[in-house]
């Protein structure tokens, strides 16, 4: 079973801070946190090519897990990547991500495919809530960038 979520959000920012906020790790950690706290995520940009495996628990309370992530697309021109990731349960979890310049500053369009089987659906709640959540703490993290 698939699952598919779509996601928008606006920022009064420039598209090129934005993007440089979403392609860095240490503010991935930050935006997950404290609903999923990662052990051994790496510091700095996220490229293409890369892989990354790291233990994650949900609100670090949970055992930890081995989840796995490979950056397949990570382009700066277009402000885009896609990453294909699996593990905790997760079959499958595909994540694109665009930024995009607006009148008022930029726009984060992503998507997310993923399969876990028949914990799809609790999965795609899960989901779901955990990227919306990331939209505050980004607002957060550029407020206190003074951006």
């Amino acid at each position: 079973m698939v699952s598919s979520i779509s996601l928008s959000h606006l920022y009064d920012a420039p598209a090129d801070v934005v993007w440089a906020l979403v392609t860095d790790l240490d503010a991935l950690a930050v935006v997950n946190h404290p609903r999923i706290v990662m052990a051994g995520l790496p510091q700095g940009r996220i490229y293409q090519g890369q892989r990354l495996e790291v233990l994650v628990s949900v609100f670090g309370f949970l055992p930890k897990q081995p989840y796995a992530m490979e950056v397949v697309v990570c382009d700066d021109t277009e402000r885009q990547f896609q990453s294909r990731e699996y593990g905790a349960g997760v079959k499958s979890w595909e994540h694109r991500l665009k930024v995009q310049e607006s009148a008022a500053g930029c726009r984060i369009d992503e998507t997310i495919v993923l399969d876990a089987g028949w914990l799809t659906p609790l999965f795609a709640a899960w989901a779901r809530h955990l990227y919306k959540a990331r939209h505050p703490a980004r607002l957060r993290l550029l407020k206190e960038a003074k951006v």
